[in-house]
């Protein structure tokens, strides 16, 4: 791990929490730093507590998948460490099968499944297309939740 502000709040959180023996990744959300500054902030305001994810992609990138239990810091646009969250249920369904509780907890747009469906149908369909592959309503998507447990 190499972002010294992930690291900086990793060791604030674990000062605090010393029963924490994991390890943790950093990341941000979406694809730009603009999306990534912006779903940050529904994390912080606790309207986001879900994301999704191209599930082909882990395969292609040879990352590993997310598993219950995981502990990320999460970044802003800017690559600064802004929160600390922890997975709680990770499920991989067909584009198609994601349900309206899902695109509620992910805390973006209306939260409405249409408003789900049509940003993710555009985002996924970009993904894939970078990759030589294409978007269909069976592609698999994996769904994450997960609990803030700390931020500044």
């Amino acid at each position: 791990m190499e972002n010294e502000s992930a690291i900086k709040m990793w060791h604030a959180f674990i000062t605090e929490h010393p029963e924490v023996k994991a390890d943790f990744d950093a990341w941000s959300f979406g694809a730009t730093p603009q999306m990534a500054d912006d779903l940050a902030n529904l994390v912080l305001k606790r309207k986001k507590t879900a994301t999704a994810s191209n599930y082909a992609l882990y395969g292609l990138t040879n990352m590993p998948l997310p598993q219950v239990g995981d502990y990320s810091v999460i970044l802003d646009g800017h690559q600064q460490a802004v929160a600390i969250i922890r997975t709680t249920v990770v499920d991989v369904v067909p584009f198609c099968d994601v349900s309206a509780d899902h695109a509620f907890a992910e805390g973006e747009g209306d939260r409405t499944l249409a408003y789900w469906r049509r940003v993710h149908e555009k985002f996924f369909t970009e993904e894939l297309a970078a990759a030589q592959q294409k978007f269909t309503e069976q592609t698999l998507v994996l769904l994450e939740r997960f609990m803030l447990l700390y931020h500044y």
